[in-house]
């Protein structure tokens, strides 16, 4: 700190220096020139220079600021597009473009929309939608902003099919990342930090649709699964795609019921589906109702998926060797709940280190992995009350993120790791 005397020492000449510019001020111009309405202008000063430098400096100020005005533009997202189907057609080249992906439900091709690289998903309408329904639609999904969440960039209807656009997120969905047919002993996810990095995002995120949408009512994703989460290369880090897919495809309707104020906060919605998979939960199944807790089950199953390198269900077929021909067996159904329940129920740490993915070669906190598949467990209690918010999951696996780093510290691992999804 200064002392007294010295400031004082300091405040003196800058007092003195003041008083000495303002008695030179005709004969010395200051670098901003003085305005011309104002007492102390001169009248000798040669105003047309003073005019042009007053010029010069405010115009040079003008641009700074409009300069950064348009830097502070350029950062800030735009509000998602409702596109003209024309626009679509053309990105796509009348859809014969190369496809992206495909599925029993959607097509997916790789474009440039307005300068951005895009997703284009064509998606069947469930039910009709109206233009204007699918603006306020699209506007309130697009307030959505968070890191873990791929961003809607707008939508377009055309016939019988609506068209979703995405911004484009370079990497691989976490089940080909996971398992990967041509090198199945292979895997990007490979440490346990990795793992527990991507858990951490999808939790943030799906807590993020389910609470921090700052929308009258509550949101559900009701497409949370391993296909459905994108692993940025080199980063790692976890991204969910498809939000606001159930919504403007018409598969959810709001309950219409008014007579009741707790019903308009109700997180349930109506949804129209076809078949059963092994990330349902078992009263969305039989009851067709999307709510929050279904989405809780669902992100229990990606847990489990994750944390075993599993399938989610499969079938898998055994030779019993009861037939004369050698011929004869059957197919089992594998779901990776039930094992995971198993290893959990026999106890002991054997258990759980022979059911958690090998290729992580046993290098890996055994407490925290256990209470990992024991909140797992939780997200998909058969009873949709006993399931936890997911604000508690979130925080819950932070905590658990933080228990491994500083597992990881005390045995000399990197905390911190980069790598390439390039075919291997």
């Amino acid at each position: 700190m200064c002392k007294t005397k010295k400031s004082t020492d300091v405040i003196e000449p800058q007092r003195n220096a003041h008083s000495k510019s303002r008695k030179s001020f005709k004969s010395s111009p200051p670098s901003i020139p003085p305005d011309p309405t104002s007492n102390n202008f001169s009248s000798n000063t040669n105003f047309n220079t003073t005019s042009s430098s007053y010029n010069n400096y405010w115009s040079k100020s003008s641009a700074s600021s409009r300069a950064s005005l348009s830097s502070l533009k350029d950062s800030l997202p735009e509000n998602p597009h409702v596109y003209q189907f024309s626009e679509i057609r053309a990105a796509t080249n009348s859809f014969l473009a190369k496809r992206f992906s495909s599925s029993s439900s959607s097509a997916s091709w790789r474009c440039s929309l307005r300068d951005k690289d895009s997703i284009v998903f064509q998606r069947k309408l469930r039910r009709p939608i109206e233009l204007l329904e699918l603006r306020d639609r699209v506007l309130t999904i697009g307030r959505s902003h968070h890191s873990s969440i791929i961003r809607l960039l707008g939508a377009s209807l055309s016939g019988n099919y609506v068209y979703l656009v995405y911004e484009f997120v370079e990497g691989a969905n976490l089940a080909g990342c996971l398992r990967n047919p041509k090198n199945p002993n292979f895997t990007v996810l490979s440490s346990w930090l990795s793992r527990m990095q991507v858990a951490t995002d999808i939790a943030h995120g799906l807590d993020y649709i389910h609470h921090c949408m700052g929308l009258n009512s509550s949101f559900v994703h009701n497409h949370i699964k391993s296909s459905s989460i994108i692993v940025t290369e080199e980063s790692l880090n976890a991204k969910i795609c498809h939000f606001g897919t159930a919504d403007l495809c018409g598969e959810i309707t709001e309950n219409n019921n008014s007579d009741s104020a707790k019903s308009k906060k109700s997180d349930s919605r109506e949804i129209k589906f076809e078949g059963t998979r092994g990330d349902m939960a078992p009263e969305f199944q039989s009851t067709g109702i999307a709510t929050q807790k279904s989405d809780v089950y669902a992100f229990g199953v990606v847990m489990l998926e994750l944390l075993s390198g599993e399938e989610a269900l499969k079938y898998r077929f055994e030779d019993e060797g009861s037939s004369v021909n050698g011929d004869g067996g059957v197919y089992r159904r594998v779901s990776v709940i039930d094992t995971a329940r198993d290893a959990v129920a026999r106890g002991g740490g054997g258990e759980g280190r022979r059911w958690v993915d090998r290729r992580l070669r046993d290098s890996y906190p055994v407490d925290v992995a256990e209470k990992m598949v024991r909140l797992a467990l939780e997200c998909i209690e058969e009873d949709p009350d006993k399931r936890p918010d997911m604000g508690r999951v979130a925080v819950t696996i932070s905590k658990f993120y933080m228990e491994s780093q500083q597992w990881a510290k005390r045995i000399g691992l990197p905390t911190e790791f980069s790598v390439s999804m390039a075919p291997r």
